[in-house]
């Protein structure tokens, strides 16, 4: 299961805390790390089970749920700039007068009103979410949709991608199956998103590459390794150094 699935298929309570248990692993939601149960794991002079070693890991690699949460592009969050950054400071724990002197809008009373506004905003997505779980038991023809990753940008139209389009295009641009290379770079929007997921997974998640060890790996599914590996950052699933001496695959 990708990182991305595993996250949107997630509880709320298992997004409150950041990992799920699967089996006998516990697995961090926000970048897959897995760890197994039963296991003591030492860090700093102290002993943690699984569980709460995930925890640590959650502070130490993410800083915290919240943080990681907060950061998703607004097309998955539904939060305007102004709610984001009002949530940001809600969470330091700072007062309506400190929020009203930081942000330099109107007055206390203000910011009482963006927090009455945001309680709303959360009735309504309870309400939403409950609405949609029971459409889920009667909407017979809702098509198999294919999961945004969460580190998805300009999240548009195009990421509108059911599971059997996704098939079909893969089919298209993989003729030799998703592990040899590909015919074309299509110049379509949606085919280069389907196109460029696949690729992505030939990355490992946990490794920090070279630009020459990424484009050995690009080079084996098209000749235009520079290109592929440009819009691999651009639309999200790969992320680099300012001076590119390291890359990394985002999930």
């Amino acid at each position: 299961m990708e990182v991305s699935e595993r996250f949107w298929n997630a509880t709320l309570e298992e997004l409150k805390n950041g990992y799920c248990e699967e089996g006998e692993q516990v697995v961090c939601l926000l970048c897959g790390k897995k760890l197994e149960k039963g296991i003591i794991y030492p860090d700093d002079g102290i002993l943690y089970e699984a569980g709460r070693f995930m925890r640590v890991h959650i502070e130490k690699s993410h800083q915290s749920v919240f943080e990681y949460l907060i950061q998703l592009d607004k097309k998955l969050t539904g939060l305007t700039d102004h709610q984001n950054n009002l949530l940001r400071l809600f969470h330091q724990g700072k007062s309506d007068q400190e929020v009203q002197k930081e942000m330099g809008i109107g007055s206390a009373s203000t910011i009482r009103n963006h927090r009455f506004a945001l309680k709303e905003k959360e009735r309504q997505s309870k309400v939403f979410l409950a609405m949609m779980e029971l459409l889920k038991e009667k909407d017979s023809y809702a098509p198999a949709f294919v999961e945004l990753h969460k580190s998805a940008k300009m999240v548009d139209e195009r990421y509108n991608i059911t599971q059997e389009e996704n098939e079909t295009i893969l089919k298209k641009y993989f003729p030799e199956g998703t592990d040899g290379p590909i015919k074309a770079f299509s110049k379509k929007e949606k085919h280069k998103l389907v196109v460029l997921r696949e690729i992505a997974k030939r990355f490992n998640s946990e490794q920090i590459y070279t630009e020459k060890e990424i484009n050995h790996i690009l080079k084996v599914v098209y000749p235009d390794y520079v290109t592929l590996r440009r819009y691999l950052i651009e639309y999200g699933f790969m992320d680099r150094k300012s001076d590119g001496s390291e890359y990394w695959i985002k999930e």
